[in-house]
């Protein structure tokens, strides 16, 4: 086992140049393990979009690669994609880590390093399981494809390989818990997440003074009638308490949540011009089975009773732009594949572990609402995501060593042994 840890510190040295060099390790290595290699290049934005949608500035514009390694099974068992993404965030602020982010530093049981829990350790499970499982000599019976596929800034690597005639009979997200509990937790629950900008015009005051103080109140101001726009949301956040998802309710007391997170208008430091318009941007979760297009049409009302009760925005309308949204999806605890999932950690860690319902936007959707593939993620305990906007990002050496016993255990639970 000390084997899978040098590997996941060679993807970390690797990420200091780039994700293709990572992908040639992750490439070779499943190629010693008897594995078929082919590289998919696509660009994201030709990936068909089922249950979700994105503008084109939010989707990555470049063209991307996905390594998939499919080991043939030696019999007639079920077939299972283990998935990771193998890129990062961008590298800067590197000045403010403690530890050298490439090099795989070791410390009071950690390792750290950048993008090690988001989501280089996954990639090295998707191997190391699959190595473990050979050396304690059994082989699956079903074939096992392994997924290095990139997934942020809406990269959709593994859509891509699904909408290219990727297939399976399960799949298994592999990426560490950001919730503090590790092993202990399997996500099998993914809430939906629509993003959306509002943006209202103004009237500046007929005047060529530089300060609009005095003839404030011949102007129209944005932004107080943005807060009646805001008034509206809320209302609406309000009235969809009454959603109610047992698992959601359960854990957090709350199934959907409303959440204003941008105001905007005028110029910082220019304090007495009338700005000419503000926006308001936010987000709105749901849980499945809700669509899209059902959220949509709720926050359309919100607005467009907010604008019919005013008499300058029934004049000017709001502009409502929803910038991108993923539908929810869920894998029920009674399902064949979270009991063999739920049964492998169980049996490595000596603990049941549980749903965390609280991934908002999880890549398990992907294969469920792509393609209909029944899907589970697990990981080790990780934290300080640079993602965050923290430092010296790290994952737990235990918890990860045993993740590669839980994927091997997957495997043959799932795919059968012989």
């Amino acid at each position: 086992m000390t084997d899978a840890v040098g590997f996941l510190r060679a993807l970390i040295q690797a990420q200091r140049d780039g994700e293709t060099a990572v992908q040639h390790l992750v490439a070779e290595a499943a190629q010693s393990l008897g594995c078929r290699v082919e590289t998919v290049r696509y660009r994201p934005a030709d990936v068909p979009m089922v249950a979700e949608f994105a503008g084109g500035q939010a989707i990555d514009a470049e063209e991307r690669e996905s390594v998939v390694a499919t080991f043939r099974g030696h019999g007639k068992g079920r077939r299972l994609i283990l998935f990771a993404h193998p890129d990062s965030e961008p590298v800067r602020g590197v000045e403010r880590w403690k530890r050298d982010p490439f090099a795989g530093t070791v410390e009071h049981g950690r390792i750290h390093g950048w993008g090690v829990a988001d989501d280089l350790s996954g990639v090295a499970l998707l191997v190391e399981g699959l190595r473990a499982m050979l050396e304690a000599g059994r082989a699956p019976a079903g074939d096992v494809i392994l997924a290095s596929t990139p997934s942020k800034r809406h990269a959709r690597g593994v859509s891509a390989l699904l909408h290219g005639g990727l297939h399976a009979d399960a799949a298994v997200y592999l990426h560490p818990a950001e919730s503090g509990v590790g092993l202990r937790e399997i996500k099998a629950f993914a809430s939906g997440l629509l993003e959306f900008r509002i943006t209202v015009d103004g009237r500046p005051p007929d005047t060529n003074e530089i300060s609009h103080t005095a003839f404030a109140h011949t102007a129209v101001n944005p932004l107080d009638k943005l807060s009646s726009i805001h008034r509206a949301l809320l209302a609406l956040d309000a009235k969809r308490s009454t959603v109610r998802h047992a698992l959601l309710h359960g854990a957090i007391g709350r199934s959907t949540n409303l959440l204003v997170s941008h105001v905007a208008a005028g110029q910082d430091g220019v304090y007495a011009r009338i700005p000419s318009h503000a926006v308001l941007a936010g987000s709105l979760s749901f849980p499945p089975p809700e669509t899209i297009p059902q959220i949509r049409a709720a926050i359309e009302a919100a607005v467009h009773e907010a604008a019919a009760n005013d008499d300058w925005l029934r004049q000017h309308p709001p502009r409502l732009e929803f910038v991108s949204g993923v539908t929810g999806a869920e894998t029920p605890a009674d399902h064949p594949l979270y009991r063999v999932v739920a049964a492998a950690v169980g049996e490595v860690t000596g603990q049941a572990p549980h749903v965390n319902p609280l991934h908002t936007a999880s890549d398990i959707r992907n294969p469920i609402l792509q393609a209909g593939i029944p899907t589970v993620g697990l990981g080790p305990l990780g934290g300080d995501l640079t993602q965050n906007g923290l430092t010296d990002e790290w994952v737990d050496l235990e918890d990860y060593l045993r993740a590669v016993k839980v994927v091997a255990a997957v495997i043959a639970g799932w795919c059968g042994t012989t």
